[in-house]
């Protein structure tokens, strides 16, 4: 686990200075610019755009070949987050320990830098030099349809009609593998693609994929009663207090336990069966299970 943090630390210090880079030398307006890079640099441990790194190096390419894919995916998730908080949506005060974005800058300007950041997002794969015209075609094709409608905005869609109902497992798994694996596939995905991955090596990695976009909402549903208000970043019990179904609510606590472990064990066997080492993917799939925060 030392190995996979220092990778993360080594890894995070480049990445989040190009992308902060990046905003700065917008010629927008100032408080736009000011509101995107408060969330950005909120940051937490940055799990999408390093999955991406480590699928990319597991097919022998460096990490900066990713790096505007990264920083646009990153910019996605975060205007998620920004907008997700809003009043009109989960009405949170706080994001990551510190007061959210529209408790700072106000709801319209936060609105206009979730804006900001989807659309740049777009603007920067499709400008990027390290890819050809092709793969960036393909690579936007991509990150639209995992952040789209029967992605990560259709997942929220059916997080939120889902409050104060008790939903069924099938229910529950449709809305994380959307609202969450779908960001999360875009990174390993992504980075097979930029690396060269064949078809059926796509095919295993989306498996990875899936499992650990499980196994990561499981693990947040788990720390939502069991972490501290410290560790999360936000109050302690809020999926309760919002009447959210979980995976403790339906399984109970030991059920989503073994599911945790289950969706672990099906993210180590597809890279199993992958044929080539992935030390890197292997170590983040146990990182996100055990993760505290």
């Amino acid at each position: 686990m030392t190995a996979i943090k220092s990778y993360i630390e080594e890894k995070r210090t480049m990445f989040e200075s190009y992308l902060l880079q990046r905003v700065e030398a917008l010629q927008a307006p100032a408080p736009l610019k000011e509101s995107m890079a408060y969330s950005l640099r909120a940051g937490g441990k940055r799990i999408r755009p390093m999955l991406l790194f480590a699928a990319l190096e597991t097919y022998g390419k460096e990490a900066e070949k990713g790096l505007d894919s990264a920083c646009a995916l990153e910019m996605i998730h975060t205007y998620s987050l920004i907008h997700d908080d809003l009043p009109a949506m989960d009405d949170d005060d706080l994001r990551r320990g510190k007061p959210t974005n529209h408790k700072v800058f106000g709801e319209a300007t936060a609105i206009l830098a979730g804006d900001a950041l989807l659309t740049f997002a777009f603007e920067l794969i499709a400008s990027s030099t390290a890819h050809s015209p092709e793969q960036s075609v393909k690579l936007i094709r991509m990150l639209a349809s995992a952040a789209g409608p029967e992605g990560m905005v259709g997942g929220q869609m059916a997080d939120m009609a889902g409050e104060q109902k008790t939903l069924t497992l099938p229910e529950l798994e449709y809305i994380h593998l959307h609202k969450t694996g779908r960001l999360l596939a875009f990174s390993v995905m992504a980075g097979a693609f930029i690396g060269g991955a064949d078809e059926r090596e796509t095919s295993l990695l989306e498996k990875y994929a899936r499992h650990i976009g499980l196994a990561f909402q499981i693990r947040d549903d788990i720390l939502d009663v069991e972490g501290t208000e410290e560790e999360i970043g936000k109050p302690v019990g809020s999926d309760e207090s919002n009447d959210k179904s979980t995976y403790p609510s339906l399984l109970s606590m030991n059920g989503a336990k073994e599911k945790l472990t289950e969706e672990l064990n099906g993210a180590h066997e597809a890279l199993a069966a992958l044929g080539r080492p992935a030390p890197l993917l292997e170590a983040f799939a146990n990182l996100i299970a055990e993760r505290t925060a």
